[in-house]
């Protein structure tokens, strides 16, 4: 029955359902006093039960109007239906006016409370919906919080376990290579076993190249490496990255192409250095062309920019995407074949992003790779 009801007042408009209401009321306190009065020949308290449908309607309607109305109705059919002289409005027997005025005086203000006492009720309820609103708000916000913690701790627990990992590692393979160079000067040692010396100690400074790297990576991501920005020439940070190169790859050839003017540009020397020596190894071991290395240093406008250009198979459509649109490298580069480039890209766009620069990578049209980056120059002062 409620659900019914509460279909019909959703379904009528207001309105139509406040003047239904009002009249519905009104004509059911007169049916009562019109049967009190058959029952006992006489006024029968008529005035109490058109204040009952006065509250009634001031309770379910919207606003005074509707109650207002019923109350000047109500002293209406009162004194004309159901005070003596019956059929007439008379004002003029004793104590008429009196009870009349106080009829609807009374209906005007129990409506008036009732309505009062309807809009609290509507304000009430509208706060504890705030209030529940709020409350699933906060708790949500405390739940994402809470994760947001536990990823930020699960993070740093990562970032000190791969940096513990990474420093016990690089002693071990540091020997490791040490041991394997110190054979390789040796002599007496076979083909074979001279190849397989080989082996261990380019290996052995790959995986060096990778824990620097990841120690790089988690330090910048972690947030805990200062960037420490120097002016400085770059050409000589160039050089001492190819002299790191050629001392690890002594068969490569490396072209170093300097600009007539010096280039400077703030930066941390040993970070950028790292940045060049990574691409140049990528260079190396991953083109499939290590004898065809270019470095280009130069300035462009407001620009140092670095280039490192191979003749070898070129970059595939996912690592070009992946340097394009800023995305994780160390998942860009899978397979045996491009072993670490990922993470060494990684971290030259993460030391780069972080000096305010940019790096790109593209195709040649005639074979071969590009990457490139560039810095936020310093102006040189003129010399006199």
């Amino acid at each position: 029955m409620k659900k019914g009801l509460c279909r019909l007042r959703s379904a009528v408009p207001s309105v139509a359902w406040d003047m239904a209401v009002a009249v519905v009321l009104l004509a059911l306190a007169s049916l009562g006093c019109w049967l009190l009065l058959q029952h006992t020949g006489a006024e029968n308290n008529s005035a109490l039960v058109y204040v009952l449908a006065v509250v009634l309607i001031a309770r379910y309607t919207s606003g005074y109007g509707y109650a207002v109305a019923a109350a000047l109705v109500a002293g209406f059919c009162t004194n004309y239906y159901f005070m003596y002289p019956y059929a007439q409005f008379s004002l003029e027997l004793t104590g008429y006016p009196v009870a009349m005025l106080s009829m609807v005086a009374i209906s005007l203000v129990v409506c008036t409370l009732t309505a009062q006492l309807k809009i609290q009720a509507e304000e009430a309820v509208r706060r504890e919906k705030n209030t529940r609103t709020l409350y699933e708000l906060s708790e949500r916000l405390g739940r994402e919080k809470t994760a947001i913690q536990l990823e930020k701790d699960r993070e740093a627990i990562r970032s000190s376990i791969l940096r513990g990992v990474s420093h016990d590692l690089r002693t071990p393979l540091t020997g490791i290579s040490g041991a394997a160079a110190v054979l390789l000067e040796g002599e007496g040692l076979s083909e074979r076993d001279r190849s397989l010396a080989t082996d261990i100690k380019n290996d052995a400074d790959a995986l060096i190249t990778m824990v620097e790297n990841l120690l790089s990576v988690t330090r910048l991501q972690a947030g805990d490496t200062a960037i420490r920005k120097e002016p400085e020439l770059l050409e000589e940070v160039a050089g001492d990255a190819v002299m790191r190169f050629r001392r690890r790859f002594p068969e490569a050839r490396v072209e170093l192409i300097l600009p007539e003017e010096p280039v400077s540009a703030p930066m941390d020397a040993l970070l950028i250095r790292q940045v060049i020596s990574n691409l140049l190894e990528n260079a190396a071991r991953h083109s499939g062309a290590p004898e065809t290395i270019r470095l280009t240093i130069s300035r462009q406008g407001e620009l140092a920019v670095t280039e490192v250009t191979d003749g070898g198979r070129g970059l595939t459509e996912e690592v070009l995407a992946a340097v394009a649109q800023g995305r994780d490298l160390a998942a860009s580069a899978g397979g045996d074949s491009s072993r670490g480039m990922g993470i060494g890209l990684a971290v030259c766009r993460n030391i780069v992003l972080a000096h305010g620069g940019t790096m790109e990578a593209e195709n040649r049209p005639g074979g071969g790779a590009v990457f490139r980056f560039a810095l936020p120059a310093e102006e040189m002062e003129a010399s006199e």
